[in-house]
Formats: structure tokens, C-alpha cells, sequence
């Protein structure tokens, strides 16, 4: 579930506000925008994927929010954690990590579908 939205790395550029499936994102007339619905976060990612200054981080546990320590996260390294070892932007090419890759996920799950044929 959404958790943090660290304001003095955001850029406003409101990517995440586009991009968000549940709509959890207000934009604002300045500034960052607003995590306005965190219950209704989905743990997509798409935000924390999307976000190229690493701005926010959204922990794994999708059905309760979690107790975050801002400072804790910013020092294990798991802000932009996600994006970087998923390869986007740029960390295209340095983490070759298949399983984030859906045309991986969806071959297969093609193959093992045709193994049951």
C-alpha cells in the first residue's frame, strides 16, 4: 500500500496522479501531489515504477497499512529499489531481472498452459 511521498524528491510532474489504476493521487495547485486515497491502493507499483526521482514508496503489504519509518526506508536503499531492479528508465539493461518483465510472465504461462493440452 502507498506509504510515503518524500516532497523534497518529487518534481510535480504528476506522473503518478496520470498513471495511478485506483486513483489514490491528488494533484495539487502547487507542489506534490497528495496521497489522497492510500486504502484504496492497489500495490501495483505503477506509481513507484513511473516516479523517476524516486519519490515514493508503497509497501508490500496491500491489504493494511504498515507503520513506515521514512528515515528507515531512505537509508536501507529501498526508495526507487523497485524501478531499479525492474530495468526502467535509466536502469535499462543493468538489472536483467525477467520475472518484472510480463512478456516473460505471459510466455510462460503460455508454455506451462500448452503442457496441460
Amino acid at each position: 500500500m502507498i506509504s510515503l511521498l518524500f516532497a523534497d524528491r518529487c518534481t510535480s510532474c504528476n506522473v503518478c496522479v496520470r498513471i495511478c489504476p485506483a486513483n489514490v493521487f491528488d494533484a495539487q495547485a502547487e507542489g506534490p501531489p497528495a496521497i489522497a486515497r492510500p486504502g484504496d491502493c492497489q500495490t501495483c507499483f505503477h506509481c513507484e515504477l513511473y516516479c523517476q526521482a524516486d519519490a515514493l514508496y508503497v509497501a508490500p503489504d496491500y491489504q493494511e497499512p504498515v507503520a513506515v519509518d521514512a528515515a528507515a526506508v531512505l537509508a536501507g536503499g529501498t526508495v526507487g529499489q523497485y524501478r531499479r531492479h525492474a530495468g526502467w528508465h535509466e536502469w535499462e539493461g543493468s538489472y536483467p531481472n525477467e520475472q518484472w518483465l510480463m512478456e516473460t510472465v505471459f510466455r510462460r504461462a503460455a508454455e506451462a498452459a500448452g503442457k496441460r493440452d
